[in-house]
């Protein structure tokens, strides 16, 4: 029996030692400092803002009621339609972008030599062109540039590795080729979202170390950077998160220990791999980069902790923050009016590094 007992200590032993040395990475606390321009100071939320909450609440509801093996299905069912395209200005172009399944998005009368990659987010495993072409299309005409919005390969179908993998290929398609044939770019962009952000930040820094033509500038929106789940605000911000607080209060209660380990077993990446969160990399000689978070979402601290420590690099990042809104509100416009202003901050970012 007391052999029995010793090894269990052992086994525990060995699981906390590889969760703290191997897969948490190095203590980021140093910049949780808050940093950046805040918007919405003071404001109460709009009207239309309460409406978005409102539609939240209900979709998590049938989540309550629904089997977890169907939240997938449900979510991406939901998600692809959820955001209809009102205007019909907007040419959509399906194109396979060096093995990737993309759409060429195209706002009335760009210039199709620019051109943005946009990486839509959806927890890696939901999320499409189609689900976010009121973000693809409004990027279009803030860059006046061809959006190149990718199809990746989502999880759990497909290991995590090939989300990252379609990026860069995507985005070595994207220098050369654009949706009038084959031609050299005259100006480049990534943005991206959540997810999407995440993989974003993973892109720019594998292009600087391959020494690509960087992009000129890079957006992302609400990214999660950490995959550690080391941000204080992923406890602190859930219950203030109306959209990812319902979505994964069922993890808020597991230890951290364990969905590390979890994390490592199903995505075959270390947690703290820079690759999986770019937060862990060398952030020197970034391109110019704007982050948007909310101040009450789960994520807000992987942005802060990101855009310090790219600061502390000597790049050339700004996170601007906005009180009360939800994550990614900018796909909410033109209804929201946060939402507009978040993509007039972005406009003029994009306009001022073109």
């Amino acid at each position: 029996m007391t052999e029995i007992l010793l090894c269990l200590l052992a086994l525990v032993a060995l699981i906390w030692l590889v969760d703290v040395f191997y897969l948490r990475g190095p203590d980021l606390s140093a910049f949780d400092r808050p940093l950046g321009q805040s918007h919405n100071i003071g404001k109460a939320p709009s009207e239309e803002f309460k409406a978005v909450v409102a539609s939240l609440g209900s979709i998590a509801e049938i989540l309550d009621r629904t089997p977890l093996r169907q939240h997938i299905a449900l979510l991406r069912n939901y998600l692809d339609n959820v955001f209809p395209l009102t205007e019909t200005s907007t040419l959509f172009t399906a194109v396979d972008a060096g093995g990737v399944a993309a759409e060429w998005v195209q706002a009335p009368n760009v210039d199709s030599r620019r051109r943005l990659l946009y990486i839509h987010g959806g927890a890696f495993s939901m999320g499409s062109p189609k689900s976010h072409r009121r973000l693809t299309s409004k990027f279009s005409e803030l860059a006046n540039a061809a959006v190149l919005s990718i199809d990746y390969r989502l999880m759990p179908e497909h290991p995590r590795m090939a989300g990252i993998e379609d990026s860069r290929s995507a985005y070595r398609w994207l220098l050369d080729n654009g949706p009038d044939g084959t031609a050299p770019a005259s100006a480049v962009f990534v943005a991206g979202d959540s997810a999407g952000g995440n993989l974003t930040l993973s892109l720019i820094a594998w292009v600087r170390d391959q020494g690509l033509r960087a992009p000129d500038a890079a957006v992302a929106l609400s990214p999660q950077t950490d995959f550690t789940l080391g941000a204080p605000s992923l406890k602190n911000n859930f219950a203030t998160d109306p959209m990812l607080g319902p979505m994964f209060k069922s993890l808020i209660k597991v230890p951290r220990t364990l969905l590390l380990w979890g994390t490592w077993l199903l995505t075959r990446l270390r947690p703290c791999d820079p690759i999986a969160s770019p937060v862990f990399g060398d952030l020197s000689n970034l391109p110019p980069l704007l982050v948007h978070a909310s101040e009450a979402e789960m994520l807000r601290d992987d942005s802060r902790r990101y855009v310090n420590k790219a600061i502390a690099a000597g790049s050339p990042v700004t996170l601007q923050t906005w009180t009360h809104v939800v994550h990614v509100w900018q796909i909410y416009h033109p209804e929201l009016p946060e939402g507009r202003e978040a993509l007039e901050e972005i406009g003029k970012f994009l306009r001022a590094n073109s």
